[in-house]
Order: C-alpha cells, then sequence, then structure tokens
C-alpha cells in the first residue's frame, strides 16, 4: 500500500489534489511492485515563490520552476532493496514539491487538463524518487516511458 503526506504551503487545501495523489501514486507503486515496501513520500503542494526559495536554497538555481524531487536512495540501492524485499520498518522514499499554479499554467500552454498536468508532475516526481533522470537521452527515453506507461493506465495520456 502507498503511504504519503501532503502538505499545503500558501495555497488553499483541495480535495481533488488529494485524489490525483492517491489514484497516481497507488498506480506507480503498483506499477513498481512496491506496495508492501512502507515507502513513504511527502508531497507538498506551494506556489512559485514557495518552490523558488526551495530551488535557490537546495539547488543554487533562483527561478520557479514546476516540480522538485528530492530522494532518499540512489537508484541502484533503492533496487537492491526492491529486489530483496528489504522495508522491515517505513523508510522515506522522498520528498516532490509542485507549484500548483505552475501545473495550472502549463495544463493551459500545453491544451490538457488540470488532472492530465498535476499526474504528470507527480509521476515525474515519483520517478525521480525512483533514482530515474533525463539528463542524458537514454536515460530520459526510459523515463518518459514508464511515465506515460503510468498516465496512460490511468487515462490521462495526451
Amino acid at each position: 500500500m502507498c503511504q504519503y503526506e501532503i502538505v499545503y504551503k500558501n495555497i488553499k487545501e483541495e480535495p481533488i489534489y488529494e485524489e490525483i495523489v492517491k489514484n497516481v501514486f497507488d498506480k506507480c507503486f503498483e506499477e513498481e511492485n512496491i506496495q508492501a515496501s512502507k515507502l513513504y513520500i511527502t508531497v507538498t503542494f506551494t506556489d512559485p515563490e514557495h518552490i523558488q526559495e526551495i530551488n535557490k536554497t537546495y539547488r543554487n538555481i533562483d527561478k520557479a520552476t514546476d516540480v522538485l524531487s528530492f530522494p532518499m536512495f540512489e537508484r541502484e540501492e533503492l533496487e537492491k532493496k526492491i529486489k530483496d524485499k528489504d522495508f522491515p520498518y517505513e523508510d522515506i522514499l522522498g520528498d516532490i514539491i509542485i507549484s500548483i499554479s505552475k501545473v495550472k499554467e502549463q495544463a493551459k500552454e500545453y491544451g490538457h487538463s488540470f488532472e492530465r498536468e498535476l499526474s504528470y508532475m507527480l509521476v515525474h516526481g515519483f520517478y525521480h524518487l525512483m533514482g530515474y533522470d533525463h539528463i542524458e537521452e537514454e536515460d530520459k527515453k526510459e523515463m518518459r516511458t514508464k511515465e506515460e506507461k503510468i498516465l496512460k493506465m490511468l487515462n490521462v495520456s495526451r
């Protein structure tokens, strides 16, 4: 079972956000076969000013972004834990921070629903927590394939 906490920083709580988080993480945990892992994710929904502050503090990049992910494990370490079913206690998988106004802006810009854009941000953040990245083209393809598969399973693909 997927475990997560939702934090609201400088924005109003919205039940629809929580419903989307549950649907996305349930599907991600199922797809990666980690339902019984006791892995825990914290999701913070915030505004551009707060995400910019975090980006500057932790990444030395002084600009707002749409999503930030802070994983607790290296990919190889996590893959070994999953393979060995080595989760004797609750482990923090990591933190995902999302700028809700950026999600709204990008949904409009890309011509799709808010639900689709927020789902994408959550899936994208999840796979960063799982150790994937998109710096190298080959890695980007692997990550995008996983993201699109989850979105398709959720019926929110493009």
